[in-house]
């Protein structure tokens, strides 16, 4: 398993786990300061269960797309520098500011992910990576508009979910054309299917095109 700084295998309840250090979120266990992080509630740890070499620096500079109530991004904040959280729905955003009273680095944006334009003032340039986990069609558009906020040797880490892209397709069929698509801007350094902690999802860990 390649574990990312700030992330740890901890024991919760006679197992081990994956751990990050901050303040609970969604109910889950905490012990001495550490709060699992559970792999079926995020495609993030799911990546990171799965062995993928995630490539980030220290306390990296992150925009996370998709960040609805906080599961995932908090964790990411919690061993991350600055964190942008885009959320399109206003509900969910409102357990994110929440979320983000416990974490100064994280900072929530009421925005569309499919417009970047409209965070551009915002966001820093130059971020270490890109986290895209959004329940749209076009999850490769998304990704290509936003290639401008990350830096040369970044990382976008993407979950693609099939069935937001076409419900009749073999996911298959669905995931060969959004890597088609993210390798106008993107080389693909790794990918791998998120099962069993996530159906017909497929992880992508990529770097901008120079």
């Amino acid at each position: 398993m390649n574990l990312t700084e700030g992330v740890e295998e901890r024991e919760f309840d006679g197992r081990q786990r994956l751990a990050t250090c901050g303040e609970a979120v969604y109910g889950e266990p905490v012990e001495d300061g550490w709060r699992a992080w559970d792999p079926h509630r995020s495609k993030v740890g799911a990546m990171i269960e799965k062995g993928m070499d995630l490539g980030l620096p220290d306390e990296p500079t992150v925009l996370y797309l998709g960040a609805a109530s906080g599961t995932t991004v908090s964790h990411v904040a919690d061993f991350s520098g600055p964190t942008y959280a885009v959320e399109f729905a206003p509900r969910p955003v409102r357990d994110l500011v929440g979320v983000a009273e416990d974490r100064r680095n994280l900072f929530p944006l009421l925005k569309d992910a499919r417009k970047p334009e409209t965070y551009a003032h915002v966001v820093e340039r130059d971020v270490d990576a890109v986290i895209q986990d959004v329940a749209t069609r076009g999850q490769a558009d998304v990704a290509l508009g936003n290639r401008e906020f990350l830096a040369d040797d970044g990382r976008l880490l993407a979950a693609v979910k099939a069935r937001s892209e076409d419900v009749t397709r073999d996911p298959g069929d669905v995931f060969s054309d959004v890597l088609d698509r993210l390798s106008e801007g993107y080389e693909v350094l790794e990918t791998e299917r998120l099962e069993p902690y996530h159906e017909d999802h497929l992880a992508v860990v990529a770097r901008p095109r120079i």
